[in-house]
This record gives structure tokens, C-alpha cells and sequence, in this order.
């Protein structure tokens, strides 16, 4: 096979194609009018024929050069999307979470972005559960449930449990006391609270309905304002047990048999930067 020419000269011929005129092209590409004229005539001379008519006025494209112009310009596009493409998959890590995990999560990313400015992540927060990697541009996600199918790479992060937490200027000695309290709600179905009310050995039904919310973060925000007594995860707000910003007032924590997980496609496999994230991940969860 013939040796191919030069990348820097099919870079001269492309724009001197498009100018036809040595000034102009050397004025584009910051060389002298000599150094444009002196890569075509090489190129000229490695290919075996003139690609320019050289005439007074400027220059024509002979039949060769009309031939490699827009295979050369081809050439060119694809390495400027493949700069521009790989360059935004690669600089940033798009990952999916619902909002549910939010009080765990967003911490733990913003102390990775501290120690790893190198490595940006975008978060994308949704109130639904799951993701499908065909349709939606993410590198990994977390999410809330059974573990994974088998199409899907994945990491364990945390089981859930579930134990009631409050401001500490409510007084609670023993789950009875609940029938006092306002009792909020992170879901409609009122599933968390009778979950754990059951396991307590107290009847649901003995309790009020309380106020319900549409998410998990608003039942906390209410319950650290001293409003009521939320239903949370154990494994999500260990922030906020430090902070004294809630307490337990029961030891009990309930397992639901559900989890979080980190997932992402089998196929083509993590990156270095997203196994680094999920490895970093994984560890904060462990050590909670």
C-alpha cells in the first residue's frame, strides 16, 4: 500500500481548496504564503500529479483535486466530532438518582468533586425509580429496589430500614406514644409507616393518617421543623442524626428487603473515571 501523505498537508490543500488563493489560505492557517506554497507542491509531488492549475488571478482544482476535496473535507468532520463527541462523553460523568437518595448522595458528590475536580459529575435527579441505558445518556444510576437483572452491571450500596425520626424537642419513651403525634407520610400508601408500626407490635389503624408528602426529603425537612414524626431510612440520613438535626427516638429499624444500588451497562463496561466514582462510592456507603 502507498505511504499516505501527510495529515498537515491534506490540512493545507483543504483550506487552500476552499480559499483558492495561496494568500488567503497561508493568512488562515498563520503560515507564509512560501510555506502553504511549498506543502502543496509536496503533497503534489507525493500523490504523482498537480492538484491546483496555477493561473494569475488564483488558483483552479484540476480533476484529481475535485476529486479529493470532499473526501479530505469527510476526513477532516469526522475527526472534529470525534474531538468534540468523545471529548463531552469522557469530561463529564452523567449519572441518574432519585430524589429519595438525595440526602446521601449529594453530600458524598460534592465531597468527591473537592477531592476529585479532575473528574466532574452531573447529576440528574428524577422521582421515578429505574433507568433504561438505550434511551437515556447516563453512565451509571442509582436506584431503588430489588437487586438488578443480570443486563445490568451493579454495585450494593445499602439496604433499606426503616425507623421514625424527629426533631429533639418532640418527647417519645416507646412507640405507643405515637398515637399522639402527627404521623408524616413520605408516600400516599402510607406503606413505610405501616411497615414499621406492624414490627412494632402497633395496629396502624390506631393511629391518625397524619400528612402525606410527595417525597422523602420533604417529610424530613417537616419533621426537623418539629411538625411530627416521619418515617425514614436509616441507611439515608446519618447525616442528619449527626447534625442533631433529627433524631431516633426508637432503636428499632425495620428491613424492608429493598435497596440502592449503583448500576451501569454490562456493555462496553465502566471507564477508569466512572469504576473510580463507583469504587468511591461503594467504599462511603460501607462506612457509614
Amino acid at each position: 500500500m502507498k505511504r499516505l501523505p501527510p495529515l498537515p498537508a491534506l490540512h493545507t490543500f483543504l483550506i487552500t481548496a476552499q480559499c483558492c488563493n495561496f494568500t488567503r489560505a497561508a493568512e488562515q492557517l498563520h503560515i507564509t504564503q512560501g510555506a502553504v506554497s511549498r506543502q502543496i507542491a509536496g503533497l503534489e509531488d507525493h500523490l504523482g500529479y498537480a492538484l491546483f492549475i496555477r493561473q494569475a488571478r488564483g488558483l483552479l482544482l484540476t480533476a484529481e483535486g475535485r476529486q479529493w476535496l470532499p473526501r479530505v473535507q469527510q476526513v477532516f468532520g469526522l475527526i472534529g466530532e470525534a474531538v468534540e463527541q468523545i471529548g463531552v462523553q469522557r469530561e463529564t460523568l452523567q449519572l441518574k438518582a432519585p430524589t429519595c437518595v438525595m440526602r446521601w448522595l449529594l453530600p458524598r458528590l460534592l465531597q468527591w468533586q473537592k477531592e476529585r475536580p479532575d473528574v466532574p459529575v452531573e447529576l440528574t435527579t428524577t422521582v421515578r425509580h429505574g433507568v433504561d441505558f438505550q434511551r437515556e445518556q447516563f453512565d451509571a444510576a442509582v436506584v431503588y429496589g430489588t437487586p438488578p437483572d443480570s443486563a445490568l452491571a451493579s454495585r450494593h450500596l445499602f439496604d433499606e430500614q426503616l425507623t421514625p425520626v424527629c426533631s429533639s424537642s418532640l418527647t417519645l419513651h416507646a412507640p405507643a406514644d405515637l398515637r399522639h403525634q402527627l404521623l408524616l407520610h413520605p408516600t400516599r400508601d402510607e406503606r413505610d409507616w405501616k411497615t414499621w408500626l406492624n414490627a412494632a407490635g402497633i395496629d396502624p389503624t390506631s393511629v391518625g393518617k397524619g400528612q402525606h408528602f410527595e417525597t422523602l426529603d420533604m417529610a424530613m425537612s417537616m419533621a426537623s421543623q418539629g411538625t411530627g414524626v416521619a418515617i425514614g431510612d436509616w441507611s439515608l440520613i446519618g447525616d442528619d442524626l449527626n447534625a442533631g438535626r433529627l433524631v431516633m427516638p426508637f432503636e428499632l429499624k425495620v428491613k424492608t428487603g429493598l435497596g440502592y444500588y449503583l448500576v451501569f451497562p454490562q456493555k462496553p463496561g465502566p471507564s477508569a473515571k466512572l469504576q473510580e466514582l463507583t469504587g468511591w462510592l461503594v467504599e462511603q456507603a460501607q462506612a457509614r
